[in-house]
């Protein structure tokens, strides 16, 4: 089997060796434009991509194209319709950054609480030097034990996140899918769990449904000084209106290591050094080291089970 990775540099600087035993030939490129495609998966039986689109008219022009594997949990960049209607078994990679994403939340969780970052501007700006005591406490420092943190979105990454926020004394509030009418016992409604908790969390998946889910409207819901976390996906936030929350004060932080577009070549409203009290983050909560190898190895198990004829991991068909 031939196999051409087109965009390996968020993985290149780990060991392939895994992906390159179970082909007979792999060409990998640091990353591929639009144009350059066509012919870089011209007459390779195997695709692997992250980021690169694969639309219908690459699909059904690439007649030895036999398996897509998708080095990353979300596919959107792949016409699955199109992949199914040509026998093309589409593959991706599950549940690798469950304990990379939950412990950046937890850190960004415990940064905003302890003004971590404040602190440490204020001491390189040698306003410590000037204090009239041992120690300086111009920003307040809350502890996590005791508040309360509301999940949005409680698949195995919101439930580890939950999880250590229990170990730091915290209670956990999970909201049911916003406008359900059929409300699980052990959950509470969206409009609830914004009103009652003092930190909400964003672990929900990018839809129709939750395209700017946290909106003006739901941002006016959660309460005074609450804080906003977001590792999920750019488009659930209302980037515009988490601007304004922030600098009216209504809320009292929030932290985002994703954007609507990435890199943000054109800015974004969030990039405002006025902004108070906000961590931005480069999407990168998923990029430990153990979990970018986890995908490695996913990716490999996905080769060898296709060309056993038992397709793991598989997204169509």
């Amino acid at each position: 089997m031939r196999a051409v990775f087109l965009d390996t540099q968020s993985l290149d600087d780990l060991d392939l060796s895994p992906i390159a035993a179970c082909v007979d030939e792999l060409v990998c490129y640091p990353h591929t434009a639009a144009e350059q495609v066509a012919e870089r998966i011209d007459g390779f039986e195997l695709v692997i991509t992250n980021k690169v689109v694969l639309d219908a008219t690459l699909i059904r022009s690439s007649d030895a194209l036999k398996l897509i594997c998708v080095v990353a949990t979300g596919v959107n960049n792949i016409d699955l319709e199109a992949a199914t209607a040509k026998g093309i078994v589409v593959c991706n990679s599950q549940g690798y950054g469950v304990h990379s994403v939950a412990q950046h939340v937890l850190g960004l969780m415990l940064a905003l609480h302890t003004r971590l970052l404040d602190y440490d501007r204020a001491v390189k700006d040698g306003d410590w030097n000037l204090s009239s005591q041992f120690c300086l406490l111009d920003y307040p420092i809350l502890e996590l034990n005791g508040r309360t943190l509301g999940i949005i979105g409680y698949g195995a990454l919101g439930q580890e996140v939950a999880r250590l926020a229990r170990c730091f004394g915290m209670q956990v509030l999970v909201a049911a899918r916003p406008g359900s009418r059929d409300i699980p016992a052990e959950r509470v409604t969206f409009e609830t769990l914004l009103e009652r908790s003092d930190v909400v969390s964003l672990h929900c998946p990018l839809t129709e449904q939750t395209h700017n889910l946290i909106d003006a409207a739901a941002l006016a819901r959660m309460q005074p000084g609450s804080l906003l976390i977001n590792a999920a996906r750019g488009g659930i936030v209302d980037e515009g209106a988490l601007k304004t929350a922030l600098l009216s004060g209504h809320l009292g932080g929030a932290a985002t290591d994703v954007l609507t577009e990435e890199p943000p070549r054109n800015g974004n409203v969030l990039l405002d050094p006025s902004i108070p009290n906000l961590i931005v983050t480069p999407h990168s909560a998923w990029g430990s080291v153990q979990a970018r190898q986890t995908i490695i190895h996913q990716t490999a198990e996905n080769i060898r089970a296709c060309q056993s004829g038992k397709p793991v991991r598989q997204v169509n068909g």
